[in-house]
């Protein structure tokens, strides 16, 4: 399941690619006023997003964030898990997850398995630019 904090991002990157015209820097109280949510909350998930080269921060006075790239060069999957850390539907598919013991006999796993590719599959394909004319 995609945490609170996933749905933010993805909404903190659409406000940003709305409202960030020009390359201007869009303050994070705005964000947040905008988006309904805390701006405490907000500081976290954007030091996610900066730390993980995907926008671009400036403090300060006439500071905020911006996109770094066109918004078609963002796919969901690469924002939701910068903020989730790992989509694989359980635990012994998530990235560093120690070697499964039953995997060799687990008649689920391949279920699992294909689970996975077919999320990362559509999630890699879905675009920033696309959440926005209803094309995901």
């Amino acid at each position: 399941m995609i945490s609170t904090r996933g749905r933010y991002a993805l909404r903190v990157m659409l406000d940003l690619m709305e409202n960030g015209t020009d390359g201007k820097y869009i303050p994070l109280k705005e964000i947040a006023m905008r988006q309904g949510f805390s701006q405490k909350y907000l500081e976290g998930i954007m030091a996610r997003l900066s730390k993980a080269g995907l926008v671009d921060a400036i403090h300060g006075k006439g500071g905020g964030y911006r996109l770094n790239r066109s918004p078609d060069e963002y796919s969901v999957a690469e924002i939701l898990v910068q903020t989730e850390g790992s989509l694989a539907p359980v635990a012994c598919l998530g990235a560093g997850a120690e070697p499964c013991d039953r995997a060799m006999e687990c008649r689920t796993l391949p279920v699992w398995d294909k689970l996975n590719i077919l999320i990362n599959d559509y999630l890699l394909s879905v675009t920033l630019d696309q959440l926005t004319d209803h094309r995901a």
